[in-house]
C-alpha cells in the first residue's frame, strides 16, 4: 500500500498572512511540518497541497526547497487539491495534514499509519474523540473514500475542510479514533493568531533539540512553565467554515 502525506499550505489567513513562513527556532514553520512528517518513515511521499493564486508561489517554491513534491489547484475547493494530490502521487491512502501544525508528533504519525494497516478502518482520525492538543490533528483515509468524496460531497463546508462528508455518513464509513492515553485537548499547539505563535516560538526556543521534540516533551514543558498556556487560552477555534490552513 502507498500512503502518501499531503499537507495543504497556503499564505492566505485570515489572523496571520504568512504564518507558514515565520521562523521557529531558524527553520519556517513549512519547513518544520514537511521535516517532521518525513522523520515518521511512515510515508512514501510528502505532497504541499497549494493553491495556484500568484501569492502561493513563494509556498510552492519553498515547499519544494524542503523536498516535498508540490501540487497546486483551487484555494476554496481544498478538496478537489487532495484529489489532484492523490493522482499525482499515486496514493492508495492519504493522511491530511495542515500547514499550521509545527509540532506534529512524527511519532504520532506513524502509529497511526500502523492503526490504518490493520485494515478495519477507511479513516483513522486523532481528532474524532479529541485527546491531543490542537495543533497535532491528523487524518489517515483511504483513496476509495478520497474518491467518494470528491464524487459526492457537494457544499462549500465538505470541499473547503475535505472530510466533513465522511463523518456525515458513518453508516457508510468505518471511522477509528486514534487516541493518547491522557487528556492534552485544553493545549493549544496550532498556529492561528500572534499570540499562539508567541508560545510555539518559547516551546521551540526551549528545547536543546527542535528538530527532534516531541509531544511528551513539550507537555513537560508546559507543565514546567504553566503561565505559557495563558498566552493563548483565550484564543478561540474557528469554526468549519472559517478553518484555516
Amino acid at each position: 500500500m502507498r500512503i502518501v502525506a499531503i499537507i495543504q499550505a497556503r499564505m492566505g489567513s485570515s489572523r496571520l498572512p504568512g504564518k507558514i513562513l515565520e521562523p521557529l527556532a531558524g527553520k519556517t514553520v513549512l519547513q518544520r511540518v514537511i521535516e517532521r512528517v518525513a522523520a515518521s518513515g511512515a510515508f512514501d511521499q510528502v505532497v504541499v497541497a497549494t493553491t495556484v493564486r500568484p501569492i502561493d508561489d513563494i509556498a510552492a517554491e519553498r515547499a519544494a526547497q524542503y523536498g516535498a513534491t508540490v501540487v497546486r489547484g483551487d484555494e476554496d475547493d481544498v478538496l478537489s487539491r487532495y484529489g489532484l494530490a492523490a493522482s499525482a502521487s499515486n496514493a492508495d491512502a492519504i493522511m491530511r495534514i495542515t500547514a499550521d501544525c509545527p509540532l506534529i508528533d512524527p511519532d504520532v504519525l506513524a502509529a497511526m499509519v500502523r492503526r490504518f494497516g490493520a485494515g478495519d478502518a477507511d479513516l483513522v482520525s486523532n481528532s474524532v474523540r479529541r485527546s491531543f492538543p490542537r495543533g497535532l490533528d491528523a487524518e489517515l483515509f483511504s483513496r476509495a473514500a478520497l474518491d467518494i468524496m470528491l464524487a459526492e460531497a457537494t457544499t462549500d463546508p465538505q470541499r473547503e475542510h475535505v472530510t466533513p462528508f465522511l463523518y456525515a455518513h458513518p453508516e457508510r464509513f468505518r471511522i477509528v479514533s486514534y487516541v493518547w492515553p491522557e487528556d492534552l485537548s485544553d493545549y493549544r499547539l496550532t498556529l492561528d493568531t500572534p499570540e499562539d505563535f508567541d508560545l510555539l516560538d518559547r516551546i521551540f526556543n526551549a528545547t536543546p533539540n527542535p528538530d527532534a521534540i516531541r509531544l511528551a516533551e513539550v507537555v513537560a514543558l508546559l507543565q514546567a512553565h504553566p503561565d505559557w498556556c495563558s498566552i493563548n487560552a483565550h484564543i478561540e477555534q474557528k469554526k468549519i467554515q472559517g478553518e484555516s490552513e
